[in-house]
């Protein structure tokens, strides 16, 4: 029997604009989130249902109950408190999430709330082309302080932005849409400076504000793999990893760019505006923890530079998170891993290398904030979802869990994504992941009921022993 620590924190996890609905009940604003799935509406599901929480999340919170969750992750739409980011705030958004903090706890749930996923004010894009500009990171700072001061008092567990490092990769996510005559890397490089000041300003208030409040990042980790055991293959990786995820947990937890990368930003002329006092801000912000994303893992060889790709090219890989990088990195597919039907390849292994590498690196407590395997589920004529590739992804990697914590990792707690199905931000309800399946599909929002799958029991019995036999 593998069993984890009295205290581990079995969850599970969401985010606002993913499962709520009600995009614009109740004086909310419109988000880049929503903005981003109305021009999909055509091919998907958008945002504006979702998986209608805003209307049925004591069903949902009796569900976790039973599950036996010990905590629940999810976010607050930051345009549900303040609708036009920098504005009046909305009481209604308040009222509404001190009612899912307060159901929560009634049913012996830990709330643990992550303050930005993916969802910033279209309002703020507007006014300032987000976080481009240094107000939004002030305008951040003012939306997490009233949170603090709303749920503060139940709420001890916080996470600032979600994954930042992949966030910004991506040009609809932070909001990057007109490019002719933009350097479009200097812009992104800006935005995700201003995020760093932004989670440490809110990290700061964060200790100050809420008594016995934890507070820390979300990243996607990456784990590179070379292609082969030649050095430049070998260093490739390394780079890959550090480009990816390394600099910005280097930044989180010192302060600080890392050489490596201040180098990068110079040498190609997109190095971020600073402040006087900025030092001071960046290194005085310390997470209480660090949370980790982990799906998958990668493979690079070296991509030296030419004629018509100079140092610092970059340029789409297999996707857009997995840019290539001349001078650097191109990736390739891994022929020793099976991937699932969207393109992620699946290697437990990674995770356990991942948590080793985080934590003899940087010394914090670690906590899982989304691991899970996102894939179409057939609901059976008799009602039922039998995922057993979902239990077999997640057993493998709770075994992972268990080896890194053997290695002697400081691993918190456990929480996959998701709780139940949601919206997938480019494959709508075609691919799920939830422990409990909601009955509507991209176009035909059907009665939205709530059926637990096969994961659902299996993952009740691992809470209930506490681990796996």
């Amino acid at each position: 029997m593998k069993t984890f620590t009295p205290n581990f924190l079995w969850g599970a996890s969401s985010s606002a604009f993913q499962i709520e609905g009600g995009w614009n009940e109740d004086g909310k604003g419109m988000s880049v989130a929503d903005y981003n799935s109305f021009q999909r509406s055509h091919k998907q599901a958008d945002s504006k249902v979702a998986s209608d929480f805003y209307h049925r999340y004591e069903e949902d919170i009796k569900l976790m109950h039973n599950l036996g969750l010990k905590t629940y992750r999810f976010s607050i739409a930051w345009s549900r408190i303040i609708p036009d980011g920098d504005g009046e705030i909305n009481q209604a958004g308040i009222d509404f999430y001190n009612k899912v903090i307060n159901c929560l706890l009634a049913h012996q749930i830990e709330p643990f709330i992550t303050l930005y996923h993916f969802d910033l004010p279209f309002a703020l894009v507007e006014k300032y082309n987000g976080w481009q500009n240094r107000d939004c990171a002030y305008a951040f700072q003012r939306f997490a302080q009233v949170c603090f001061n709303a749920f503060g008092d139940r709420v001890k567990n916080w996470q600032t932005h979600n994954e930042q490092n992949l966030m910004v990769r991506v040009n609809e996510r932070i909001n990057i849409y007109q490019t002719e005559g933009v350097n479009v890397e200097k812009v992104r490089a800006q935005m995700d400076y201003h995020m760093f000041i932004s989670c440490a300003l809110a990290t700061n208030d964060c200790h100050k504000m809420v008594k016995n409040g934890k507070i820390g990042p979300a990243v996607s980790s990456t784990m590179t793999y070379p292609a082969s055991n030649r050095p430049e293959d070998v260093w490739s990786a390394r780079m890959n990893d550090n480009f990816k995820t390394n600099y910005a947990l280097e930044m989180y937890c010192f302060g600080k760019y890392p050489a490596y990368y201040e180098k990068f930003l110079r040498q190609c002329d997109i190095y971020p505006q600073t402040e006087v006092g900025d030092e001071e801000i960046l290194q005085s912000a310390k997470p209480d923890f660090l949370a980790i994303n982990y799906y998958r893992t990668l493979v690079t060889r070296y991509l030296p530079i030419d004629e018509h790709h100079p140092f610092g090219t970059r340029e789409r890989g297999m996707n857009e998170v997995d840019f290539n990088l001349y001078g650097y990195f191109t990736h390739e597919i891994n022929p020793n891993l099976k991937a699932s039907e969207y393109g992620a390849q699946i290697d437990p292994t990674g995770l356990r290398l991942v948590l080793n590498d985080y934590y003899q690196k940087y010394r914090l407590p670690m906590i899982i904030t989304e691991n899970g395997l996102g894939t179409p589920d057939i609901l059976t004529e008799d009602g039922k979802v039998n995922d057993d590739y979902r239990i077999d992804y997640l057993r493998a990697h709770i075994n992972a869990c268990y080896q890194a914590i053997e290695d002697g990792v400081e691993l918190v707690g456990y929480c996959p994504w998701s709780v139940i199905d949601l919206l997938s931000s480019h494959q709508g309800f075609k691919k799920r992941y939830g422990f409990v399946y909601v009955n509507r599909d991209d176009f035909d929002l059907k009665d939205l009921k709530r059926i637990p799958k096969a994961s659902y029991y299996w993952y009740q019995n691992v809470i209930k022993q506490n681990g796996l036999d």
